[in-house]
This record gives C-alpha cells, sequence and structure tokens, in this order.
C-alpha cells in the first residue's frame, strides 16, 4: 500500500480527501437504498445498489488515475475539440424530452449500450471552464479588445448557457456565477465584465418573460423551477415543500449524536433521499457531528485548491485548479444549503458521496485534471532538487579533484626540494671530501717549457 500511495502522482492530501470523502459515501448511499430497493419498482434488494455504488466510486477513481497522468496543457486543445460537441449534445438533450423512471428528464440522455443516465450539462460545465481558462491565459499574452472578447469568450458561454436554461435553471445560474468568479480571477477588465453582467441579467429576464407567455414551449421545466422558487418564499404545500418537510425532519431528529448508521426513518419517506438529498440523511444517522465533519472535509478540500492553485506555475494551471475545484465545493455547499432550507430546491447531488454514475465521474474528471496540474508542479520541484544535488556532487567532485591536483602539486613542489637539497648536499660534501686535487697547479706556468 505505501509503495502504491508514492507511485500516486499530484497532491497526496487532495487524494487523500477523494479517498475519505468516497469511503465516507457508502454507509449512507446503502442506507438511504432501501427507499428504492422497497420501492413499487425495487426487487428489496439493497446490496445491489451498495455493489452498483462501488462500481462507480472504482471507476471514478480509475478515470481520476489515467486523467491525472494526461500533461495538463493538452486540455487546451481538448477543450476546442470538445466545445462543438458539447453545444450538439446540449442541443439533442433539450429537444429529446425523455422521460426516466417516469419523470421528466430532460437534462438526461441515455447512453447507448450502456443504458446509464448521463446528464449533459455537468460535462458542458467541465469543457466550458477548461475553454475559459484557455483564453484567459491566452488573454494575458496578447490583449483582446471586449469586442474580439465577446466573440471568442461570450458568445461560446452563452450558447451554452441558452441551452441548458430551459432544462436546468440552477444549473445554469452555478455555471454562470463560476464564471464570473473565474474570469475576476484572471483579471477580466471589470468594466467589461459589468457589461457582460448586465447583459446576463436582460437575457434572463427577457426569456423569463417569453417563458411565462409561452409556458407548453418548454416541456413543464419552466413551471417546475418556477413553483419552486415560490415555494421558497411561500408556505404552499406540494412535492418540493414535501421533500423540505421530510429532510428537515430527519435533521431535528438527528440531534447531536444521530440514531446510528443504517437507522434513518426518513430515508422510507424522503424522494432522492441517496442523491439530492443525502445529506439530510447523514445529519438523521450522524447527528450535528456528523453534519460537520462532512462540511469540514469539503471546506479542507477547498483550502487545499487554494494552496494548489498559489503553487502552479503556469497561469492556464492556477485557472484550471479554481475553475475545476471551486464549483465542485459550491456545489456541495448549495447541495446541504437546499438540505436546511437556506436555498431553494435545485437538484445538485453532492460531490462524491450521492450516488449516481455520471455525476461521480464528471467530479472525477475534474479531480483528475487538478491533480495533472499539482503532478507537473511536483515534477519540476523534483527535477529542481534533482539539479541541485546534481550540481552540489559535481562541485564536490571538482573541489575534491582541485584538492588532488594541489596536493599532488606540492608533493612534486616537495620532492623536487628535497632531490635540490639532497644534490646540493652530496655536492657539498663531494667538495668537503673529495680526494682529487683540483686546484691550480703552481707549476703551470713553467709547464711545457
Amino acid at each position: 500500500m505505501k509503495e502504491f500511495i508514492n507511485n500516486l502522482k499530484g497532491d497526496k492530501v487532495i487524494w487523500a480527501f477523494i479517498a475519505l470523502l468516497a469511503l465516507i459515501s457508502f454507509m449512507p448511499v446503502y442506507s438511504a437504498s432501501s427507499n428504492l430497493a422497497f420501492g413499487a419498482n425495487g426487487s428489496g434488494n439493497t446490496v445491489s445498489f451498495l455493489i452498483k455504488h462501488f462500481a462507480h466510486v472504482g471507476i471514478g477513481f480509475l478515470i481520476v488515475y489515467l486523467v491525472h497522468k494526461v500533461p495538463y496543457h493538452y486540455f487546451k486543445a481538448i477543450s476546442m475539440v470538445a466545445l462543438p460537441i458539447v453545444w450538439l449534445l446540449l442541443l439533442y438533450t433539450l429537444l429529446q424530452g425523455k422521460t426516466m423512471g417516469g419523470a421528466n428528464a430532460s437534462r438526461w440522455i441515455q447512453i447507448p449500450f450502456i443504458g446509464i443516465g448521463f446528464q449533459t450539462s455537468t460535462l458542458a460545465s467541465m469543457v466550458l471552464m477548461i475553454y475559459v481558462a484557455r483564453y484567459l491565459a491566452k488573454k494575458r499574452e496578447v490583449e483582446d479588445s471586449f469586442k474580439k472578447s465577446v466573440i471568442e469568450l461570450w458568445l461560446p458561454v452563452f450558447l451554452i448557457l441558452i441551452l441548458i436554461l430551459p432544462a436546468n435553471f440552477s444549473t445554469t445560474a452555478l455555471i454562470f456565477s463560476m464564471i464570473l468568479m473565474l474570469v475576476f480571477v484572471g483579471k477580466y477588465p471589470l468594466k467589461y465584465l459589468g457589461i457582460v453582467l448586465g447583459a446576463g441579467i436582460v437575457s434572463l429576464a427577457l426569456f423569463i418573460l417569453i417563458a411565462l407567455q409561452f409556458p407548453k414551449a418548454f416541456d413543464n421545466r419552466v413551471d417546475t423551477w418556477k413553483s419552486r422558487v415560490e415555494n421558497y418564499t411561500t408556505d404552499k404545500p406540494d412535492e418540493d415543500n414535501y421533500q423540505i418537510e421530510k429532510a428537515k425532519i430527519a435533521i431535528a431528529t438527528g440531534g447531536l449524536r444521530g440514531l446510528g448508521p443504517g437507522k434513518s426513518v426518513q430515508k422510507n419517506f424522503l424522494p432522492q433521499s441517496s442523491s439530492d438529498f443525502i445529506y439530510a440523511i447523514i445529519v438523521e444517522e450522524n447527528g450535528l457531528i456528523g453534519a460537520a465533519i462532512i462540511m469540514f472535509l469539503y471546506i479542507m478540500l477547498f483550502i487545499r485548491f487554494l494552496i494548489a492553485s498559489h503553487k502552479a506555475n503556469t497561469l492556464f494551471g492556477k485557472l484550471l485548479v479554481v475553475g475545476l475545484g471551486f464549483p465542485i465545493v459550491f456545489q456541495a455547499l448549495i447541495n446541504m444549503g437546499v438540505a436546511v432550507e437556506l436555498l431553494p430546491v435545485t437538484g445538485q447531488p453532492l460531490p462524491l458521496i450521492s450516488s449516481g454514475g455520471s455525476s461521480i465521474w464528471m467530479t472525477c474528471i475534474s479531480l483528475g485534471i487538478i491533480l495533472s496540474v499539482t503532478k507537473k508542479d511536483e515534477e519540476i520541484a523534483e527535477e529542481i532538487a534533482e539539479k541541485a544535488k546534481r550540481e552540489e556532487a559535481l562541485q564536490r567532485l571538482i573541489e575534491r579533484e582541485m584538492s588532488n591536483e594541489t596536493s599532488e602539486e606540492n608533493n612534486k613542489n616537495e620532492k623536487n626540494e628535497n632531490e635540490e637539497e639532497s644534490e646540493y648536499t652530496n655536492a657539498k660534501v663531494e667538495q668537503s671530501y673529495a680526494i682529487e686535487d683540483v686546484s691550480d697547479n703552481p707549476m703551470k706556468a713553467v709547464m711545457g717549457k
């Protein structure tokens, strides 16, 4: 296990939070699945739901591992290719008007040959965040005019939002808010940002007026989010109010310590107890302590995203972490806010904890990209550390060679000095004790005469 963990690249703390949230999800999902297992169309087997959730989480971890191996700068080109594909998927989703399980599911499409429902707006949100991060990183290098930014940035953004809005108002509002946050962080000019915000408000008001005049044109989705907003501000009883009431009963029943794992009562009455309202079941079974722990984990994950963004070496990497990481945490806070009636019902799942295949997998893709950014920073840090070690080793080698050369030169000089001194001494000895008379011959003057 230690070797496996060491082989995982990227921020180990983010890996730990992903694993911890995934492990926490099994108990509430298994407990809340009794609502589905013993419902009208259920088989009475809760183990099958646990196995299904285990498969979704396992595939999710595989997705995280594979995506984090891809260099994150590749996603610049991927976002350009994926953007028109997302437009087509959203248009198909808006027009196909399917129902799943007897309920309106105009936000979903069925994946061929697999039979799994897929919410295209989650894919669109992720692709759009990458596209906006790419544009902002490029804009920092080459300044664009407002007219050019409208064509290259805001036209693709509003086209996606228009395709999502009729079927999913809450997701549209969340995506638009996150994009405004991202462009603000990317230092998009505030005067241009104000113009875009005003245009978005006017477009939304125009859409609402059209929807109120032609409600049948949007397959009852307008009536759904309209009634949710009305029920949030009034006490009119209907299905959404029923959901909120059951969620509040579950939270109030939990108290400080909760009823205990698997002992929730409201899971048998609360619709979407394993997905949209799973936080209420967690509070009922684990009490205020369990609720605080879940919130603490998401807040710590948010702080870790801030640290990862700060450490990123490129602007594109920083914006990727912000654009993909922050929405995960904000979505979790929205899910919790809905459960305690701080917000109207939105249909946002609790990331990594709620059941559902496509929502888990889209979250895992985003986390994989974030880990790819941190992996690159980690690799750069390792390269710098290794380079420093090599330079230090080279410096030690040079100093050792210089020391050896100096020592050899000193020895050589000492040897030469010793030899010279020895020769001089020998000469002195020879000169002192020579038996040959080398003095001038006193008869030299008359020799040969």
